[in-house]
């Protein structure tokens, strides 16, 4: 799915000279990690090759008065768009505009206004226009305002409540409609049926008569709903697919390209600092058996956590992604049962003394995730005046003893039913760990109540986004990890427990059943009156997100996969003669 959109887009590039130059995607500095290439050797590590290359970054006075040009421009651009989001615009306008500023990357120069609006359209009756009622009930769900599903019974029949077949000819409704019922809760059977008919509907009109910005919108909708795409990726695209619309705004179109590029830049900022960080603290030197990744580990941070005001919060979680990995690769690939146990207690204990009994490359990984986490807790302690200490060891120690629980399993040739594998694995997916350290990192919502969420037993809003995260993984590197003789996979225990045939089948219910149940179950903390913050919530539907892209990756490999998304997203500026080309 990501893959036909990303590689159209990717072809749009072009080398020649745009109207304004590219931002660079590289830095001056061997200390900055340069555009990888794609190799992969030993054990699938991914290895960075840095050559020599010119970068456009420099200081000349021509290029800061260059700079400030273009931050004037913007910032007329930003203002303009301010006036006109307090103007006094019908709904439907307001609505397409909110839509669009999100959809480009740029809402959240905007909250105030975009906010404002919501509230407005909270108490605005859409009537019987299907497109205004779909489009309105997606912007104020995703926004995580209260809106009920019973809005779309007034375009169902009174007797078996089907939707009448009259809508069909509202196409564009239509896929807001189907847009919209990838919001849905259990138990909100209206939008199930919503999405049934206009799915229907959608597939008849593909390739008929449907205007040719509509017919883009349909069959990447049909592809993949916009609730289920990873949001830096779909504003690149979104970038090029408002460019080719008739009656788009020039200057808004400049505003979200230069925002982009903007804000690539800033990642790899982001990135170089990380990279800096990952060589100074020497583990992979130390450790030669563990993966050396990270800008895979940075990836997913831009995916869980994209806007620019989370940057401090990407290179702290990229660091706890990177350490994570190394401690798979201990417990799956080179620590024996023994040496296990003994790292698990060590953990336990959190306490410099109690590395003493460990093996020499266990005391360097232990010191490296002790330093890394009492940093980490230090900076949440100056930046939001909470000692967070406790919780950030408490999810590690829940992390390791499940590391330790898979080992044991294995070791002794046990075979875990699905559920208990399930469970376990959303541990050492990181899922709980990384969204803990995200929560006391953002600062946001942080009261008493919620911080007793922030240990065992964790809210389903977490274990839901996990067991995504874990699903997804396990498909996408079944291959990789058949390869490696682990058959200890939820596809193979699937097969086992429900009698099916074959790992195709097993991963066929998986995609088509229990992520979209679980979908289901996350969509609730939309419109519940749940007291976790938004910014959280967030956060966790784009982990399962960004899982999806990296993971299905249909015939490439999982690396090829991460390579490919980490050139496009950070690496890849977008010109203006690419728009023009498209």
């Amino acid at each position: 799915m990501f893959n036909d959109l990303t590689m159209a887009a990717t072809r749009c590039i072009s080398p020649s000279v745009s109207m304004h130059a590219c931002p660079s995607s590289k830095f001056m500095g061997s200390a900055v990690p340069q555009k990888p290439s794609t190799t992969q050797t030993q054990r699938g590590l991914l290895h960075v090759n840095t050559s020599p290359q010119s970068s456009i970054l420099t200081t000349t006075s021509l290029k800061i008065k260059e700079g400030e040009r273009r931050k004037e421009e913007v910032g007329e651009v930003q203002e303009k768009t301010r006036r006109a989001l307090r103007r006094d615009l019908d709904p439907m306008t307001a609505m397409k505009f909110i839509d669009s500023l999100q959809w480009l990357g740029v809402a959240y120069h905007y909250e105030e206004e975009i906010d404002f609006w919501l509230g407005k359209l909270s108490e605005w009756d859409a009537c019987e226009d299907l497109n205004a009622t779909a489009l309105r009930f997606r912007l104020l769900r995703q926004n995580g305002r209260p809106v009920c599903s019973d809005v779309f019974q007034k375009f169902t029949t009174v007797g078996n409540r089907k939707f009448r077949k009259c809508l069909s000819q509202d196409k564009e409704g239509l896929w807001n409609l189907y847009e919209a019922s990838y919001l849905g809760a259990k138990g909100e059977d209206i939008l199930s049926e919503a999405m049934r008919f206009s799915e229907s509907e959608l597939r008849l009109s593909v390739g008929g008569t449907l205007p040719q910005y509509l017919s883009r919108r349909v069959r990447r909708a049909l592809e993949l709903p916009r609730h289920l795409r990873m949001e830096r990726l779909e504003n690149r695209l979104y970038i090029h697919d408002y460019s080719a619309q008739i009656n788009h705004s020039p200057l808004l179109l400049e505003h979200a390209l230069s925002d982009y590029n903007q804000i690539q830049l800033l990642y790899q900022t982001e990135l170089a600092e990380i990279s800096r960080w990952w060589k100074q603290l020497g583990l992979v030197e130390k450790l030669s058996f563990a993966r050396d990744r990270p800008m895979e580990c940075f990836l997913w941070t831009v995916g869980i956590l994209p806007e620019p005001k989370y940057s401090g919060v990407r290179i702290e979680l990229a660091k706890t992604i990177a350490i994570l990995l190394v401690i798979d690769d201990i417990f799956d690939t080179y620590g024996t049962i023994d040496e296990l146990s003994l790292f698990m207690h060590a953990i336990q204990r959190w306490d410099l003394e109690a590395i003493d009994g460990l093996p020499e490359y266990m005391k360097i990984c232990y010191m490296a995730l002790y330093n890394t986490t009492n940093e980490i807790a230090y900076k949440v302690l100056k930046d939001h005046g909470r000692n967070v200490l406790p919780f950030l060891a408490k999810t590690w120690i829940d992390t390791i003893e499940a590391f330790m629980t898979e080992a044991e399993w294995f070791s002794n040739g046990c075979i875990p039913c699905v559920e208990d594998y399930l469970e376990n694995g959303v541990t050492t997916s990181g899922a709980y760990m990384a969204l803990v350290h995200a929560f006391f990192l953002m600062g946001q919502g942080v009261t008493p109540h919620n911080i007793n969420f922030m240990s065992k037993p964790y809210p389903k809003l977490f274990s839901n986004s996990g067991r995504i995260l874990r699903l997804w993984d396990d498909l996408g590197t079944s291959k990789e990890e058949e390869a490696r003789g682990d058959n200890a996979s939820i596809m193979t225990l699937l097969m086992k427990e429900k009698n099916m045939g074959s790992g195709v089948e097993a991963g066929d219910y998986i995609a088509m059943q229990l992520i979209p149940s679980l979908w289901k179950d996350l969509n609730v903390e939309l419109l519940s009156s749940n007291t976790l913050p938004l910014t959280l919530i967030r956060a966790c539907l784009n982990m399962c997100r960004t899982s999806q892209v990296i993971y299905q990756h249909q015939e490439d490999s999982y690396l090829s996969s991460v390579d490919r998304f980490v050139n496009f997203l950070l690496w890849e500026p977008i010109c203006n003669s690419e728009l023009m080309l498209c």
